[in-house]
């Protein structure tokens, strides 16, 4: 249906942006307009990744883009930052989509994310107007909205896992334990404004652990899905490593229900899933397999109590986390081959 579609990513230089531009570059169906960010105007690309060997044009500022000219932007903004760009832009090309990598457009009640982001929100009247997108739960949707909020990396971690097994009220869902461990690239460039622990790139580090941003995200979500309000713990954690996440999920199955069972009905849901890989019952699990890909594996594993099992989610959280999903929830906003541009 489409030759090649105009994009600009807006956010071009943080580690997401990056990791979406060396993706895109070779996407057979994207040409790259303008690469957006707030410093190192008229630098290429390849200073900041030397990985990007396609020609691109120059960082530029968001006031050099010809709007109309474009069929999508990547907003890879600091959370705040995307909803008063779309919210200026929204009326003005009733063509131009947005796929939002921020958590401007995640939550759904507007007081729930001014609590938890500690902001305003400023675009309320534009959240009906998107749709959060894990492809693999949303696909049929997609096609009917402009605005795409792309989710965090650890509730896409979590979830994928999750939310089949709840709704087919195969587990109990008062009392699951939800233990993350993300390289550190999930916290962003500047690093060390963030975290000031000592040791930051050789040391395991816990954080956020009773209010972090992403629970309300997938509380929503779950909720959303499964018609069932679920109560749980969760811990991230910054590892000494760039990119990966591994979320490890303690549950209790409901009775006569085994690890086998869950792990058929995991096949069985994402059977036709390029993306998502169950591996078989008790299989240790690590981020090696996943890292610089678009996949989440999934490993469900007995232990030494009955009725007491532990999934292991692992994915590559700049890629399936952030850059990779926004590039699939792209394919399937313009009807191109769902896994086309990944890996």
């Amino acid at each position: 249906m489409f030759n090649k579609i105009k994009i600009a990513v807006i956010g071009a230089t943080g580690y997401t942006g990056l990791d979406l531009l060396l993706m895109l570059s070779k996407h057979p169906k994207t040409k790259i307009e303008y690469l957006c960010a707030t410093k190192n105007l008229g630098k290429k690309i390849s200073f900041f990744d030397k990985r990007i060997k396609k020609k691109l044009p120059k960082i530029s500022s968001i006031k050099k883009v010809n709007w109309k000219n474009l069929d999508l932007v990547f907003l890879s903004m600091p959370n705040g930052e995307a909803q008063k760009l779309v919210k200026s832009l929204f009326n003005k090309n009733k063509n131009l989509k947005f796929i939002d990598l921020s958590a401007d457009f995640r939550i759904t009640d507007y007081k729930i994310y001014e609590k938890n982001y500690k902001r305003k929100h400023t675009a309320k009247n534009l959240i009906n107007s998107s749709l959060y997108s894990i492809p693999e739960l949303s696909k049929k949707k997609i096609r009917n909205y402009r605005i795409i909020s792309n989710p965090g990396c650890y509730p896409t971690s979590i979830q994928i896992p999750l939310i089949p097994l709840i709704k087919k009220g195969l587990i109990k869902t008062n009392d699951i334990t939800i233990d993350s461990k993300s390289g550190y690239s999930g916290a962003g460039k500047n690093l060390e404004k963030k975290f000031t622990h000592t040791n930051l790139y050789s040391s395991i580090f816990a954080y956020s652990t009773r209010n972090h941003r992403h629970v309300c995200e997938m509380e929503q979500e779950i909720e959303k899905y499964t018609n069932k309000k679920i109560k749980f713990s969760f811990n991230p954690h910054l590892l000494p490593t760039f990119r990966g996440i591994l979320s490890t999920i303690y549950l209790h199955t409901k009775k006569k229900v085994s690890a086998e069972l869950l792990k058929k009905t995991l096949s069985k849901f994402y059977r036709n899933s390029k993306f998502v890989k169950i591996k078989s019952l008790n299989t240790p699990l690590g981020s090696g397999n996943v890292l610089n890909t678009n996949n989440c594996e999934i490993s469900i594993c007995e232990t030494n109590q009955k009725n007491k099992l532990i999934i292991f989610s692992a994915l590559d959280n700049l890629v399936k986390g952030a850059s990779g999903q926004a590039i699939q929830n792209m394919n399937l906003l313009f009807k191109f081959s769902e896994n086309l541009g990944l890996k």
